[in-house]
């Protein structure tokens, strides 16, 4: 892949190596704990007019698949030329290191390509296909460690706009909305063989990716699916506790935010809302308890953030946040359509869907906009990713890698 001239001359500069920000790999979707929030410090306070450097920019396939970043390389997948592919680029200069076949890619009146976020744990990068291909890759070179066809073997529904929801490693176990024949809605997988080791529960995949959270003293799995909210258990599957959620075209899409120590948000499109809920109980003794739901947050297919107290996040294409005691709305901003965003070091990158990046303030008081730039152009759907003082976007057609610690 080629650099831009920008790229070479910013690389030798020295921008290949980020400022003082705390060094830390974004290994899965949505960051470290799959809660869209980075600890990584010392990042800008603002860019110039022009937006922050440009480290590289490369080509790269469609799809809405995230970037996740581990040990200095970044895992993505994309389509090319009628494949469906995984790729390992390096972080610091964007090629290509090596790329993996994992199925035919998937045409879509929304977008073609994959949507699911490679999980990169333990030296293996686990990838699912839009069609329910599921691969564990060594991360080195992406050799094929095992392989699994979710619709062959689990009798897994493909939704309507193509399998979106990233594995999830929780401990020695694989995590996914299968959405399968009776008995096999969510599974769990060896993640070093890729055998069964449990499935649990029947309906139709939600789009969500699955959480991992602990609320009293119980370690617990939840899943969105097409039906509503599911916890279970992680060692067996057994169904700890339930919340029906019907939303149009089951596109229950974003993921559960978890708020310390026993709450759960969630939040749909098509005018359903959100709600949170309080989680009582012990043991396997749970009950979930709502203790607001409202039309003023529907996330379509980004998630919120909750960051410092309060609520960020796209009420379908408006910015707002909220504080999730009351889910009164604080402020509102437009001009972004359907974006996403993260939160760092008391700020939030948001990226608005025509390519769009601006620097928020993190706080509830007012929207404060501290920077502004336009990296991509075109559909930019998937969400950002910050690692060791870079941002990492792309689109349908590129990738570009931003500088966003301070010189």
């Amino acid at each position: 892949m080629r650099w831009t001239a920008l790229s070479m001359l910013l690389a030798a500069a020295g921008l290949a190596v980020p400022g003082p920000a705390a060094a830390a790999d974004w290994p899965q979707y949505r960051g470290p704990e799959r809660d869209g929030v980075s600890a990584e410090t010392g990042l800008a306070e603002s860019w110039p007019d022009a937006g922050p450097p440009v480290l590289w920019r490369v080509p790269l396939g469609d799809g809405y698949s995230g970037i996740s970043a581990a040990g200095g390389r970044l895992y993505t997948l994309m389509g090319s030329g009628g494949d469906e592919v995984a790729v390992c680029l390096d972080a610091a200069t964007g090629e290509e290191i090596w790329r993996r076949r994992i199925d035919a890619n998937r045409k879509d009146g929304m977008g073609d390509g994959p949507r699911s976020t490679p999980t990169v744990e333990g030296g293996v990068a686990y990838v699912l296909g839009a069609r329910g291909k599921l691969l564990a890759l060594k991360a080195a070179d992406g050799e094929v460690l095992w392989q699994k066809d979710l619709p062959a073997e689990f009798g897994a529904r493909v939704p309507q706009w193509g399998v979106s929801g990233s594995p999830l490693v929780e401990g020695n176990l694989l995590l996914l909305d299968v959405g399968g024949r009776s008995g096999h809605s969510v599974m769990a997988l060896d993640r070093k063989t890729g055998e069964a080791v449990w499935a649990s529960q029947s309906g139709s995949p939600g789009y969500a990716s699955p959480l991992a959270v602990t609320i009293h003293g119980t370690r617990q799995v939840l899943f969105f699916t097409a039906a509503g909210l599911l916890s279970v258990a992680p060692g067996d599957g057994a169904l700890l506790w339930r919340v029906p959620w019907q939303t149009s075209y089951d596109v229950n899409a974003a993921m559960p935010v978890f708020l310390p120590p026993d709450k759960v948000f969630i939040s749909s499109s098509y005018d359903t809302g959100a709600a949170l809920y309080r989680i009582q109980g012990g043991g396997r003794d749970l009950r979930p308890e709502e203790v607001w739901r409202s039309r003023v947050m529907k996330n379509h297919f980004n998630s919120s953030v909750h960051y410092k107290g309060h609520l960020y996040g796209f009420d379908d294409a408006t910015l707002k946040c909220i504080d999730p005691r009351t889910g009164q709305e604080k402020w509102a901003a437009r001009g972004f359509g359907k974006g996403s965003l993260l939160a760092a070091d008391g700020r939030l990158f948001v990226l608005g869907e025509k390519g769009q990046l601006a620097l928020v303030a993190a706080v509830p008081d007012a929207y404060r906009e501290l920077a502004r730039a336009q990296p991509l152009e075109g559909k930019t759907w998937t969400m950002p990713t910050l690692s060791d003082g870079r941002l990492f976007l792309r689109n349908e057609a590129q990738m570009v890698a931003l500088v966003v610690a301070k010189r």
